[in-house]
């Protein structure tokens, strides 16, 4: 039987969110921009860039892709993200045709765009990467095992296990346990970032915003997905994570009307800075190149 005062499972992850928050927020004193406790003496500075590039032609009126658009707008992001001065020459400053590439991308419930991973194929190629050198690397961890280096290709959404569902959520399934990082646990995602097979192989961190999810994911919940038609691109997975959760907290605001913060706290942007030192959280610390459509881009 229960009673009045049964405390049930989620009742109980909750409040261990809350206290985690609670404790943090009290630890760092102000919250930073990424939605996370500021806590300025816990590290060195760091500093990362973080290219967002959009395109208002990418998506018709159906949320179909224009892949001959997307390829500009791949080709631009990446000579951004680099400093080189033609997007080939860019490719081959992140990798070599020795490498053995992994693309892992969203693989279901509001996955990265095919068309993405297609562009993505065909502009290494173009660089010339041998085509049997690029190979999908989503699922267990033999995948990223085979492979010398890795493109993070998640799509930006909210997650209702762990508050985002981006970028550092994308290597998951690495971990062989993925269940065990859901709820306040996602604080300890960036570890799975860490694993042998997984650690310093990730040149770059391209995210698929063309049309992002900013509650109730990953399921495609059709009221809160929308056409950002964008690309988010960064060699830290950290500040990559932290531009595309302003992105969804601010879309969260102009849908409420006022604060409405994510459940349960993306706690694993911060700690993926504070804790496990993969990159920076902090917004003060991330330099943002913007290019291209203007139009509510949110951060």
């Amino acid at each position: 039987m229960s009673s009045d005062n049964e405390i049930t499972r989620r009742d109980f992850v909750r409040t261990a969110v809350g206290a985690v928050v609670g404790a943090a927020a009290l630890a760092g004193g102000a919250e930073d921009a990424a939605g996370g406790p500021d806590q300025a003496a816990a590290r060195p500075g760091r500093s990362a860039r973080v290219v967002i590039v959009r395109d208002e032609r990418v998506l018709n009126d159906t949320h179909d892709v224009d892949t001959v658009v997307l390829d500009r707008m791949l080709a631009d992001t990446v000579w951004r993200v680099t400093g080189e001065k033609t997007p080939e020459a860019a490719w081959r400053a992140l990798f070599a045709p020795a490498d053995t590439i992994g693309l892992v991308p969203t693989p279901h419930l509001n996955p990265t765009h095919p068309e993405l991973v297609d562009a993505v194929r065909r502009a290494l190629v173009g660089a010339g990467i041998p085509p049997a050198q690029i190979r999908e690397a989503q699922g267990g961890i033999e995948k990223p095992r085979a492979c010398t280096a890795l493109i993070a290709m998640p799509a930006l959404k909210a997650h209702w296990l762990t508050g985002i569902g981006t970028v550092l959520k994308n290597y998951i399934m690495y971990s062989g346990r993925p269940s065990s990082y859901h709820d306040a646990n996602n604080a300890n995602l960036g570890e799975i970032w860490l694993l042998p097979d997984v650690k310093g192989k990730t040149r770059l961190v391209l995210v698929d915003a063309l049309r992002p999810l900013c509650d109730k994911g990953p399921q495609p919940d059709p009221r809160y997905l929308w056409d950002y038609k964008g690309l988010i691109a960064s060699k830290d997975p950290v500040a990559a994570d932290a531009v595309g959760l302003q992105i969804i907290m601010a879309k969260r605001r102009a849908l409420r009307g006022e604060e409405w913060p994510l459940s349960p706290p993306p706690l694993c942007v911060s700690a993926a800075d504070e804790k496990f030192g993969l990159g920076t959280s902090r917004m003060s610390e991330i330099t943002l190149d913007r290019a291209g459509w203007p139009r509510d881009i949110l951060v």
